[in-house]
């Protein structure tokens, strides 16, 4: 890596991890550098107006101010774990995989705290199944904005109204306390829910949900693992944006 390149990556890894700090030993051994040249490049890039701020101590070391230094971004919680997903649904196998979740661990680290924590908390409720036979075309994901008012009451920890076709084509309509999106198997998505009606977790497949209606009230906080207790021996891995 040339001098200028190392610059701009070294700016690069201390937005990603803003507010914290990484030592010059720390940095060193990223870059394949002695302590000494980032030294210097740290001196070179503050003299140029980054703004670096250098800490003592055992936990000192060079950080950057975020606030000043990024220029805006419109990444939302949904946005990132999209990205996740599809980064999950790819596999660590894949060519690029770990350049790719490191893009995507400096996306939600550089986004303003809250929305961070948002993103790493809907991330948490989103399993992927392993798949079975491929599907031979896109399967749909239900009615009109039932996707988006899943991911909406699932982000807002919201109670969803569903009108819901069971497999015998009886429509009721349900008031359920979301847990967990899943997806994977067969190339369906479902719902993993405390079904009011039925005082239980039950799982609704999306193509099945004819409407879906985010209401004002806040769903309890129940125990995420006991929403996937009826498919556990599906779920392969979890949605991580870290």
């Amino acid at each position: 890596m040339n001098r200028t390149d190392r610059l701009y990556a070294l700016v690069e890894d201390l937005r990603a991890i803003a507010p914290r700090s990484r030592s010059a030993r720390e940095l060193a051994k990223r870059f394949e550098v002695s302590a000494r040249t980032i030294e210097r490049d740290i001196l070179a890039l503050q003299e140029s107006g980054v703004p670096i701020f250098a800490s003592t101590g055992r936990k000192g070391g060079y950080a950057i101010d975020k606030k000043m230094s990024l220029p805006p971004l419109n990444f939302t919680p949904p946005e990132a774990v999209a990205i996740a997903v599809a980064l999950s649904r790819a596999g660590d196998d894949q060519p690029f995989a770990q350049q790719a979740r490191s893009a995507l661990r400096k996306v939600v680290a550089a986004m303003p705290g809250p929305e961070g924590e948002l993103a790493r908390e809907l991330a948490r409720r989103v399993r992927l199944m392993a798949p079975a036979d491929p599907p031979e075309e896109i399967l749909p994901l239900g009615g009109e904005g039932v996707s988006r008012a899943i991911e909406d009451a699932l982000l807002r920890r919201r109670v969803l109204s569903l009108d819901y076709v069971d497999r015998k084509g009886a429509l009721t309509t349900r008031e359920v306390e979301p847990g967990v999106f899943l997806g994977g198997r067969g190339g369906f998505w479902y719902l993993v829910a405390w079904c009011r009606l039925r005082d239980d977790v039950r799982v609704f497949r999306l193509d099945r949900i004819a409407a879906a209606a985010v209401t004002s009230e806040k769903a309890p906080e129940r125990p995420l693992e006991g929403f996937a207790t009826d498919v556990p021996e599906m779920i392969v891995r979890g949605t991580t944006i870290d």
